[in-house]
């Protein structure tokens, strides 16, 4: 095949593409809340997160994060979003449990941050609200997962809600609009290398 007609397969392949692509954003014409989850067992759910807060302060929007489980403060993101005048930021753990130890604190803990987030979730001036390691204290039942959801249905209706922590529960996914699985295929700490500022905090 010569490189004229090599030109013109692929010329003619893109525009059948892109008719098919300018067809299915002709069909997506509504505009609501969604909810997404980032879930699995890979890197980068709560890092995708937090560059949606930075997405949507670019666009103007006002933003939430509550962070359960974690309770370090020390992460380049919270340094750098705290700073921001339309950034809310909640750090409602004390940490991983393996370092609490204590299940009823843990509990107790995860309850009363629920009652933070669920005034985020009514607080219809934050266009974007990030709920990083939810799914950990849902699986291990120390919040209600009906209520939990409840809670984000009748959310404002323009407000979107990103969920991060690795097995999000199946009802937690059935009600999302989108929901992402990161899947782990290698990381350096299991070679040794500790935790690098700028990509791991």
């Amino acid at each position: 095949m010569s490189d004229d007609e090599v030109d013109e397969s692929h010329r003619a392949r893109m525009q059948r593409k892109k008719a098919v692509v300018d067809a299915a954003i002709a069909r997506a014409d509504q505009d609501k809340g969604l909810l997404l989850v980032l879930t699995g067992n890979g890197k980068g759910k709560s890092s995708s997160a937090f560059g949606m807060v930075v997405r949507a302060l670019g666009h103007g929007m006002r933003a939430g994060v509550a962070q359960f489980i974690k309770g370090r403060s020390d992460t380049g993101e919270e340094a750098f979003l705290r700073r921001q005048p339309e950034v809310v930021w909640h750090v409602l753990g004390e940490g991983f449990t393996w370092e609490t130890q204590n299940l009823a604190r843990d509990r107790e803990t995860a309850q009363r941050g629920w009652t933070v987030v669920r005034a985020m979730l009514r607080d219809s001036s934050l266009g974007l609200v990030v709920l990083d390691e939810l799914t950990y204290v849902l699986k291990r039942g120390w919040l209600d997962q009906a209520t939990v959801l409840d809670d984000i249905e009748v959310r404002p209706p323009m407000q979107h809600v990103v969920i991060t922590g690795r097995g999000a529960p199946q009802a937690l996914c059935d009600a999302a609009d989108t929901v992402s699985e990161l899947r782990d295929v290698k990381h350096a700490f299991r070679a040794g290398v500790r935790a690098q500022k700028g990509v791991d905090l």
